[in-house]
């Protein structure tokens, strides 16, 4: 691919419109909701993992489905902030900028992993006793390389591809969705992006009338691969389409109306039960094809009006990714420790506040102190 190289006076014009480039408050806003939502599915998981109708009677059972709103958050936003820089950025300097913004989370988390692994050796996770220090730090290393792991050597029990940190497997998919873009998609005009949007629009109906749900991606095999795929290409190119028409839906209290709508798809409880999947199906193929897209046009029209909110606003979105990154490792201990029990929602008493609690906790201090640090310093190396 032909390349660029940005004079001196290039660079720093393109210094400064990075630094002075403004940010879609409520969208931040809006990725630190959802980010709770998954942290408070996952931490509720533990109740369910191991009973038979888990996945229909989950509490919050939607709530996976922040992964694909994530997805099309990225690609607006990717849109937004580099369709016109090309020709002031290499390529080189894109995935520089793309790395040290979400690299150092994956450092932390899984790192994190490494140090919560062996407080999960139980029954629901019967590899943990047997694996060997090298063996952990081994997958330490693969994981902070992005390099996945096959089932077949599975230190865990779940053939995660990231064991030590299941949602880094969210994180792989975003990377290759940004190789693409940089290297192909951000050259599609409108027309041939709208044809690829409906493509994938076509697969995502689809899996989720066939399989029921969009639930999977996190390992390294067919079904697994062919479902993480779908569950990327619609929502990232759905946004990066909505940011070039320019589609965005202007209305009063946009970050409230596109909170409680973002909360309630969220939290609907299964639709159908096994021998109707088609119905549960029909929902989320709604939510993400049309509820998605549509609450980040209204979310990209909306203002915040008081300092109260904007600042909100900001620290939901700064804190959104320490939350997804650190919250799994601390809940495979707590689903070890629930689900070997065999306690239910109402039997765990405190525990499940306790957990999210400390995960936010932990979250913050890791946003405060280590992701903000971190990529301020990386920043000197972006040219």
């Amino acid at each position: 691919m032909k390349t660029t190289h940005p004079t001196p006076s290039t660079t720093n014009h393109l210094k400064e419109s990075l630094s002075t480039k403004p940010h879609y408050e409520i969208l931040d806003g809006l990725r630190g909701i959802a980010a709770f939502m998954v942290l408070a599915y996952h931490v509720l998981e533990a109740y369910y993992v191991t009973t038979p109708t888990g996945m229909f009677d989950q509490v919050l059972n939607h709530a996976y489905l922040a992964v694909d709103f994530f997805f099309v958050l990225s690609g607006f936003v990717i849109g937004y902030a580099y369709d016109d820089r090309w020709g002031k950025m290499t390529l080189g300097e894109f995935l520089k900028r793309r790395i040290f913004r979400l690299h150092p989370m994956v450092i932390f988390g899984t790192l994190l992993g490494v140090v919560m692994f062996y407080f999960g050796a139980s029954e629901t996770f019967p590899l943990i006793g047997d694996t060997p220090l090298w063996k952990v730090l081994l997958y330490a290393l693969l994981g902070i390389l992005m390099i996945p792991t096959r089932p077949s050597v599975d230190i865990r029990g779940w053939n995660e591809m990231y064991t030590l940190d299941a949602p880094t497997w969210t994180l792989a998919f975003e990377y290759i969705a940004n190789g693409l873009y940089a290297l192909f998609i951000r050259k599609f005009s409108k027309t041939a992006l709208t044809l690829l949007v409906i493509a994938a629009a076509g697969a995502t109906l689809h899996l989720t009338l066939t399989q029921g749900d969009v639930i999977g991606g996190w390992t390294i095999d067919t079904h697994h691969l062919h479902v993480g795929f779908t569950r990327l290409m619609y929502p990232f190119f759905a946004g990066l389409l909505l940011y070039r028409l320019g589609k965005v839906v202007r209305l009063p209290h946009a970050f409230a109306l596109c909170s409680l709508l973002l909360v309630v798809v969220l939290s609907v409880p299964r639709i159908g039960g096994p021998e109707a999947l088609w119905q549960n199906g029909v929902y989320e193929a709604i939510v993400i094809l049309a509820v998605f897209p549509l609450i980040v046009a209204v979310g990209a029209g909306g203002t915040v009006k008081s300092k109260f909110a904007s600042k909100m606003c900001k620290l939901l979105g700064d804190l959104s990714y320490p939350v997804y990154l650190v919250n799994y490792p601390l809940c495979y201990v707590h689903t070890a420790w629930a689900s070997d029990n065999q306690y239910t929602l109402a039997e765990g008493g405190w525990m499940p506040v306790f957990v999210f609690t400390a995960i936010l906790l932990i979250s913050y201090v890791a946003m405060r102190y280590y992701d903000i640090p971190i990529r301020k310093w990386l920043r000197r190396f972006q040219r």
